[in-house]
């Protein structure tokens, strides 16, 4: 870190001027400013440098920007007042990232940054070597391009790679065949560019899933502690200071395989070869700080500014990646005929009404109808656990009155009643309020004045001590919530796991049931059955083939697109069927959908202010949907949210128009501020 002293202060002699981006955190002065740079500091004060400048009387962080011979400032200007690290972090490349995200989600470039550079730590840039050849790597391509391990029975990734390392900017789909293990085949086909010497950037939705493919990717790099090296994961969890160190082998080359969640899709690697993101229909990757992106749509704004290869993998396909491939902007990389049929497990979809439903040891119902029943017998039979999903946690996630089914509210605030037990002879124990916490001792319903409950979705727990009577003898496990499985041994159990938490079973499962479909897909929301399907092939793709026995069972009308999507295990053909109906009705991806949430008064204004209203389609005002918040209005009662039905073609330019209205409002200071989103998973 270097000071100056203000009496000694001489400009420097080559470009005396800095424009410098001060993180403000202020829309209206979210723009460069133009400093003065003292000759002691012009040798570090090179572009991306972090830097401290004064603003309004008191020192501010910031990023310089750009050297220039002069300025446009008219008066006269302040000094650079440090250079808070030399290490240029902000490159051109990542500049140009920033400034395209900050104006397609209307947001500032200050807030962009935050989310793409990590907080310095002044002992990981000393502990970090200088940018040089790592080890291990060969310069530049060398022969031809051999298939990597494992991707036999997909003869077209071969095309991909030479296009990938030909520096051609390919753009694939690919989606995971049932039973493959898709961290073991992106860590080969990682491995292949790495040896090529191009880095690779793997983004991945959570912390549990980069352990697994980071793990992956070293067993496949190998080499000990310095093929390890050649490995990294940029995983918060590490701590910040170990976090930014990790950064830095990155950004300065040492590393060449990257893996991280979200914000890793802006770290700027200088022989960046092929960026692959799994999974993009995760909601992990929606970021739930301004201006809201999505890291699907980083990663592809990415690829097309910057000329990066793209792989997009998943176990499904989401209407968005349907539209890439229906464009031709991405092309799918397909198996051979017939794996997908060779390697699935048998599906049997079933309506709660279809069959009988069977009765546990102690005489009561249970949800488990019986053909679920002989499916988990037949796999324990035969050595094999068993995998229960459950779309809820805990033991009785939600109670109903046991006569007309109305939910359970509370007398003091109608939030819903909870039960930590339910005991099989005198019902719930320990019954409060889901939301205030105050117990309900006495429970009457509201509409028909009944005392009895029932549970409305059966947690893991409650499904777990329910099997545990039906199977005497068979280990029950529970994975989801504070304890997650990672894999299970090939032996007879029977794991209840919630939607994300299903542990990878050795050899595969003998039998799946998915349960309490109808809770996944009746929820309010555009993207409800998209996760629904999700998450039942997630799960049912950890079970055996077909041919060795692998049922699932899912409780769900047999005759249902969704169902019938799993059934033949074509997700493809879901996703392009729900696209067509989606651009019949005008929704998401085939129209972009921009929601501004704010004061009744401030929408008003936008609206009065918008010049575009006959190039887009105007929705509402209507009440902000429950469960939204709008940070830092607090104090405003009722907000209420607009939206903007905009064709791909004006985006920029409504984007544009939105992001001025803002800035003007910014400006004004008792002006209430509006919040834009755009397309966002909850749309209301």
């Amino acid at each position: 870190m270097t000071t100056t002293r203000p009496a000694t202060r001489v400009a420097a002699a080559d470009a005396p001027v800095a424009r410098v981006l001060p993180l403000l955190g202020v829309f209206h002065l979210d723009r460069e400013f133009d400093y003065l740079v003292p000759e002691s500091l012009s040798a570090e004060a090179v572009p991306g440098v972090r830097v401290r400048v004064r603003f309004a009387g008191r020192l501010v962080d910031g990023f310089l920007v750009e050297r220039r011979a002069q300025t446009d400032h008219q008066g006269e200007l302040a000094w650079l007042e440090r250079v808070v690290s030399p290490e240029p972090v902000l490159t051109p490349d990542l500049l140009r990232l920033v400034d395209l995200v900050a104006r397609r989600w209307v947001g500032m470039r200050s807030d962009v940054i935050r989310l793409a550079i990590p907080p310095r730590h002044a002992a990981a840039e000393k502990s970090v070597p200088e940018p040089g050849p790592p080890l291990g790597v060969s310069v530049g391509p060398v022969g031809p391009v051999e298939m990597p391990e494992g991707w036999g029975d997909h003869p077209m990734v071969a095309r991909f790679l030479e296009a990938a390392t030909g520096a051609v900017p390919a753009r694939g789909v690919w989606t995971v065949p049932p039973g493959r293990d898709w961290a073991g085949a992106l860590a080969t086909l990682a491995d292949s560019l790495r040896r090529r010497g191009l880095q690779v950037l793997l983004i991945v939705p959570d912390q549990r899933d980069v352990d697994r493919l980071t793990a992956a990717c070293r067993e496949v790099v190998g080499g000990g502690a310095a093929g390890r090296d050649l490995v990294t994961d940029l995983s918060a969890g590490v701590g910040p200071s170990a976090r930014y160190r990790r950064w830095l082998r990155a950004i300065r080359g040492h590393a060449r395989i990257v893996v991280g969640t979200r914000s890793a899709v802006f770290a700027p690697l200088p022989e960046l070869g092929l960026i692959v993101l799994h999974d993009d229909g995760d909601d992990s990757f929606v970021e739930p700080r301004a201006p809201y992106p999505h890291t699907r749509d980083i990663a592809a704004q990415r690829s097309a500014l910057e000329g990066v290869p793209l792989l997009l993998s998943s176990v499904d396909r989401t209407p968005e990646v349907a539209e890439y491939v229906r464009s031709g902007w991405a092309h799918e990389i397909r198996p051979r005929p017939g794996l997908t049929r060779e390697l699935a497990p048998r599906v049997v979809a079933v309506t709660d009404a279809d069959p009988v439903q069977a009765r546990d040891v102690a005489g009561g119902r249970t949800r488990l109808p019986a053909v679920a029943l002989t499916m988990a017998r037949e796999a324990i039979d035969v050595d094999a656990p068993v995998l229960v999903q459950v779309p809820r946690k805990g033991y009785i996630p939600t109670l109903l009155c046991g006569s007309c089914r109305t939910p359970a509210r509370c007398r003091r605030c109608n939030g819903p009643l909870r039960a930590g037990r339910m005991d099989e002879v005198h019902g719930p124990v320990e019954l409060a309020c889901g939301w205030c916490g105050a117990p309900e001792p006495s429970f009457r319903c509201v509409a028909c004045g009944s005392r009895a409950l029932r549970a409305g979705v059966v947690g893991a727990g409650r499904t777990a001590e329910e099997l545990g009577r039906m199977f005497p003898g068979v280990r029950i496990r529970t994975s989801g919530g504070g304890e997650i499985l990672d894999t299970v041994p090939a032996s007879p159990a029977i794991i209840v796991a919630t939607p994300g938490a299903e542990p990878v079973a050795e050899g595969g499962y003998g039998a799946a049931l998915l349960l309490d479909s109808w809770a996944l897909l009746g929820r309010p929301d555009l993207r409800a059955v998209q996760h629904a399907l999700r998450l039942w092939i997630g799960a049912a793709g950890l079970v055996r083939p077909a041919d060795e026995g692998g049922r699932v069972f899912l409780s769900a009308e047999s005759e249902s697109a969704v169902a019938q999507a799993l059934v033949r295990w074509d997700p493809q053909g879901w996703a392009e069927r729900e696209l067509a109906d989606r651009a019949e009705v005008g929704f998401p991806p085939a129209v972009h959908m921009i929601a501004v949430d704010g004061p009744a008064a401030a929408l008003a204004e936008v609206l009065e202010d918008f010049r575009l209203t006959d190039r887009v389609e105007v929705l509402g005002p209507v009440d902000l949907p429950a469960g939204e918040e709008l940070p830092g209005h607090d104090e405003v009662e009722d907000p209420e949210r607009v939206l903007f039905r905009v064709p791909p073609p004006v985006l920029a330019e409504v984007a544009a128009e939105l992001r001025a209205l803002v800035l003007r409002r910014s400006g004004r200071r008792h002006s209430h501020s509006v919040r834009v989103r755009l397309d966002p998973v909850h749309i209301g």
